[in-house]
């Protein structure tokens, strides 16, 4: 069993580049006083991103009913847009004036209360608004137990999903001035501290030290206190107006993508190379004219591609066995070819260079072909930095956003710089690949330092290798993709890359209450060295360095009670300073206060089972490494489950088994889908798709953590509306179409009956598809759409995801998938008869398992 209540060291050795970085705070004696930069410019709203393909489905006039595991629709992934000022001080000795910012719409959850509160004698606050929903962080109790040996029992814990990026409607006040910090810990002033309205002082609800405002907050009455955006809402973006970047846009409606080099591995056949041009031919019609592209294709050397000679197709090479010389690339970038261009200028000569590309013409196998990835990366990185390479050694910030490295890839990298040998047998494999993983991490903290996100999108049958290719996407903010080939969720997820809106340079700062203390978070970034902040007195924040700052990552958050909570609030700030795609500085303060509780009933029914199931999730995977490493936490889920019993269920009479708590009546099941699924059970076959899998999900969103984690069952009814089903395998029956959704795959399964009625099936398996673009319409990565009938060899992804539930009992098949009792006889003697035997426990068999009583259907 994971252990989250022993002491946290002061310091940790890197995380495998396989995985995302996972951060455990020193305890707070050990911290060093530290805080963010103040922020300086700019802010940005979202506008939905436009694909070409897939085609935009309808919606469908008919509701899903509630799935018997929570479920929250995956948002948008919007773009942001340059916002507009709005006219208006907010108060008569502030000339700071409030903006608001268009955003897209998007779900808000409701995470704990949000009214502020006051304590201090002669004090005044503002009075309370009404309760507020945080689409930025989500808890995993409403509420937060007084008892320290209980809340921080490790095998439930206690913690938060933090989305520092993410970008909804309505989005944060933005207020275009400096925040006002606590001059002892650096916390930032928010609608819960407590204001003296006479002088203008405030208490930092962190450490409870009083701020002056130098006269800003003092008012007539409480009421006037509403009219500073910090001190009447839980989130809020700081903007300076003065210092914009050159790269700004004032126009709302300009769409500006930052500059894209598209880098093509040149070793492929004719098929995968067909595939891949379509792909590539999609791509750049759907970029927006003013997108500048640049494309280089790999081999054993590198060929940078000229827009300058029209129609002809003209490409400087150079060697791919070495890094490129400076003065090789002092020649390009001072040279009369044009490598990055304007679409408007340069789109036909992009089709005529994606035409040209031609299949490897020697007989050697995939894996045997030089591929020189890194050094056709160097390239790039030296053309995007151009003069600035020359200049100091500081971080670089352009005009026009930040720069994309796409790669797209049929095989690992074999040749120069980051390279490893062909054969995995080679007797030095090992100690090449770990100086290619470290060249590769080195490559791409490079990438980031200059605000270049690489992604790698690998295809094909060949292995990649992915523990060398990985810490180039991870440590440059990307990230790296398997696919099954070049076709359309290669040329999908192709163009999602390129238009998903990444911030840089993102600080993430983490503060709460000196009753509670963080002792692990897990996430896309690494731990920030504490000389490079602004410093504070006694700032016992923790600090997270962001590889980049994108909609789709969130932060798993751990905490733990120091000790017993006395107060009956505590609060917690989440603080991320980052540069966005226009290089306008950004400050995002959220800041949420949950009741504490005396009473376990209370707190156990403030859990929120799906976000503790995901957080649960991703320590669990973490932990998972390698296959061993994975055999060996489905055990620890068992010693988990177990574990809750004991502590927060209660024993049935004159038995030894225990009853799971009725309030958390689908946390057992998600994590039974998390033991069986892909994450840590078998139904992924090798295990290069296993590390990438697990990597997606620990930096993943909670909507798409959670779709991984637990798939979500919806059956297609006759009229063409569907019904949302447990992830059972009783949904099989034959004269239906089912919709599995995995997260990274979606299923559609036709039973048989179905399928012999063409018509039906024709019209059946059309609206399965159009919902299943639906759900997946602005996902990223895009899933990989399967559709098969029953009793196929496919079909085989489809069962090995849905629970045996056909093992069960009838009367317990009846009260957990109720839908059962609206067949015939004749049919349920069908379904019963169609099920293949064989070992695996249903979800109620292993409860019994482990000496429990498999809690009621909620």
């Amino acid at each position: 069993m994971e252990e989250t209540s022993t002491p946290p060291q002061p310091a940790h050795p890197s995380p495998s580049p396989q995985f995302p970085a996972v951060f455990t705070p020193p305890p707070p004696s050990a911290f060093s006083s530290r805080g963010s930069p103040s922020p300086s410019t700019g802010s940005a709203a979202a506008a939905q991103a436009q694909f070409s393909t897939p085609p935009g489905p309808p919606v469908f006039s008919s509701p899903l009913r509630p799935a018997a595991v929570p479920f929250r629709a995956t948002p948008a992934s919007p773009q942001p847009v340059p916002f507009a000022s709005r006219g208006g001080g907010y108060s008569s000795s502030s000339s700071s004036a409030a903006v608001s910012l268009p955003t897209s719409s998007g779900p808000h959850f409701l995470n704990g209360a949000a009214t502020p509160t006051s304590h201090l004698p002669s004090s005044a606050a503002a009075p309370p608004p009404p309760p507020e929903e945080s689409p930025y962080v989500l808890f995993s109790a409403h509420k937060v137990l007084k008892q320290k040996k209980l809340l921080n029992a490790p095998s439930l814990g206690f913690g938060a999903l933090v989305s520092p990026g993410r970008e909804v409607a309505p989005g944060p006040e933005t207020v275009e001035r400096d925040p006002r910090r606590c001059l002892n810990c650096g916390a930032y002033v928010n609608l819960y501290c407590d204001l003296l309205i006479g002088s203008g002082q405030w208490q930092c609800v962190v450490c409870k030290k009083m701020n002056g405002s130098e006269g800003e907050f003092v008012v007539s009455s409480k009421h006037d206190l509403l009219q500073w955006p910090e001190l009447a809402s839980s989130a809020v973006d700081y903007v300076q107006s003065g210092n914009r970047r050159p790269g700004f846009v004032p126009v709302p409606d300009t769409r500006v993508s930052g500059p894209i080099f598209i880098l093509i591995d040149e070793c492929l056949d004719e098929a995968h190379l067909q595939h891949l041009q379509g792909s590539l031919h999609a791509f750049v019609d759907s970029l927006p004219p003013t997108a500048r592209i640049g494309i280089i294709s790999y081999g054993r050397t590198v060929s940078v591609y000229d827009f300058s000679e029209g129609a002809a197709v003209s490409a400087d090479v150079l060697p791919g066995n070495k890094s490129p010389t400076h003065e090789s690339l002092k020649a390009i970038i001072y040279g009369t070819g044009v490598y990055l261009s304007p679409v408007h200028a340069s789109l036909p000569v992009a089709h005529t260079i994606f035409s040209s590309l031609r299949p490897y013409q020697l007989s050697l196998p995939e894996v045997s072909r030089d591929r020189c990835i890194g050094a056709a990366v160097e390239v790039a990185l030296g053309i995007i930095q151009g003069p600035a390479a020359e200049l100091s050694r500081g971080i670089i910030k352009r005009s026009g956003g930040n720069y994309r490295i796409l790669v797209c890839a049929g095989g690992p990298s074999t040749f120069g710089p980051g390279s490893v040998p062909h054969s995995v047998q080679h007797p030095n494999y090992a100690y090449l690949e770990k100086t290619a993983m470290k060249w590769m991490e080195r490559l791409g903290h490079e990438a980031q330092r200059h605000s270049t996100v690489v992604d790698i999108l690998c295809a094909g049958t060949c292995p990649v290798r992915v523990p060398v290719l990985q810490p180039l996407a991870k440590c440059s903010g990307g990230v790296l993709l398997l696919h099954d080939d070049f076709g359309e969720a290669f040329g999908v997820n192709l163009q999602r890359a390129s238009t998903r809106a990444a911030g840089s340079h993102g600080l993430f700062e983490i503060r709460c209450s000196d009753d509670m203390l963080v002792t692990q978070v897990i996430g896309p970034g690494e731990e920030a060295s504490p000389d490079s902040h602004e410093t504070f007195k006694h700032d016992t924040s923790f600090c997270i360095q962001m590889h980049s700052v994108e909609e789709t990552q969130s932060f798993s958050v751990s905490m733990e009670s120091k000790g017993d909570i006395k107060n009956d609030f505590v609060y917690f700030q989440f603080a991320v300073h980052y540069s966005n795609m226009y290089q306008t500085e950004i400050t995002r303060v959220i800041t949420m206060r949950l009741q504490t509780v005396d009473g376990l009933s209370a707190y156990l029914a403030s859990v929120q089972d799906d976000v503790a199931s995901v957080i649960i999730g991703k320590r669990t995977v973490l932990r998972a490494r390698t296959a061993s490493d994975a055999i060996d936490m489905r055990l620890t889920i068992d010693e988990r489950v177990k574990d809750i019993a004991l502590k927060f269920g209660t024993q049935v009479p004159k038995s030894k088994l225990y009853r799971f708590p009725k309030e958390l009546a689908s946390l057992p099941e998600c994590l039974f889908h998390l033991r069986r699924g892909p994450l840590l059970g078998s139904i992924v076959g090798h295990e290069d798709e296993r590390s990438v899998l697990r990597n997606l999900f620990l930096n993943a969103s909670f909507d798409l953590s959670l779709r991984m984690l637990a798939p979500r069952c919806i059956m297609h009814r006759e009229g063409g509306t569907f019904e949302e089903l447990p992830a059972y395998d009783l949904a099989m029956q034959s004269n239906a179409a089912v919709v599995l959704d995995h997260g990274t795959d979606i299923f559609i399964w036709l039973g048989a009956e179905l399928a012999a009625q063409e018509g039906q099936s024709a019209a059946a398996l059309a609206a399965c598809r159009t919902l299943a673009e639906e759900l997946s319409e602005l996902r990223f990565p895009a899933p990989r759409i399967l559709s098969f009938k029953e009793g196929s060899s496919q079909a085989r992804y489809f069962v090995s995801r849905l629970i045996p539930a056909h093992k069960d009992p009838t009367y317990e098949q009846e009260s957990r998938f109720p839908q059962l009792r609206t067949l015939t006889p004749e049919q349920r003697s069908r379904l019963k008869s169609s099920f293949i035997h064989f070992d695996d426990h249903s979800f109620c068999e292993w409860m019994r398992s482990l000496k429990l009583v498999p809690p009621e259907p909620s």
